[in-house]
């Protein structure tokens, strides 16, 4: 089976979890209805994504034992909702609506440079160096990473924060670090890489010319 479909499950099924927790804690306080509109909604948007323009690394196929491994190593995002639930925490207005606009930006890095890339390298293959890639190599993780870190505030708790870290050292920086090995085949990812950060981006300094499509 493609690794994507138990991705997908875990992404499609957060509703269901999130709102599980609600009735069963009978917890309906504005920090879970927040965080189960705002968790769900980025299960749905990724299942929309993958319908639309689908990410390649996760056509591969795994045995259905890894496929679960990697159901439940994803699924140690749903800690997050089970520590604001189930011990009823109440974080002030002010870092709720933080929360919010900081998943919104995530969300808006994650999916839209998604697109970019998906789009680019359906009509042209090779480096992509301007809109969302212009200053930083990795938008779409920065999104991500921005979306969990939205999460992990409303909880208010250590926990979530430590297992985002373990998503980005053990997963994402690896990542990112396997794609510039890639991309550094190109003669034009040196200048490209001078003017690019990793993750966050650069905010100094002239971006690298965008690449002519031929």
């Amino acid at each position: 089976m493609k690794i994507k479909y138990f991705i997908n499950l875990h992404k499609g099924t957060t509703f269901f979890f999130v709102l599980s927790l609600m009735l069963f804690y009978d917890n309906f306080t504005i920090a879970a209805w927040v965080y189960l509109a705002l968790h769900s909604t980025y299960g749905i948007l990724w299942l929309l994504k993958d319908r639309i323009y689908p990410d390649k690394s996760w056509e591969q196929e795994v045995p259905i034992g890894a496929g679960l491994i990697v159901f439940c190593i994803v699924s140690l995002y749903w800690v997050a909702p089970f520590i604001l639930i189930s011990q009823r925490a109440e974080p002030p207005l002010p870092l709720i609506a933080g929360a919010i606009a900081l998943n919104i930006i995530g969300i808006f890095a994650h999916y839209v440079s998604d697109a970019q890339k998906y789009y680019t390298l359906k009509y042209r293959k090779g480096l992509i160096t301007e809109g969302f890639f212009a200053r930083c190599r990795n938008t779409n993780y920065l999104g991500e990473i921005l979306i969990y870190f939205a999460f992990a505030m409303l909880t208010m708790h250590w926990l979530p924060f430590l297992i985002l870290g373990g998503f980005i050292a053990g997963i994402f920086i690896p990542n990112m670090l396997k794609k510039d090995r890639s991309l550094s085949r190109y003669l034009e990812f040196t200048e490209y890489q001078s003017r690019s950060l990793l993750l966050f981006p650069k905010f100094w300094g002239n971006p690298p010319e965008p690449v002519e499509i031929k």
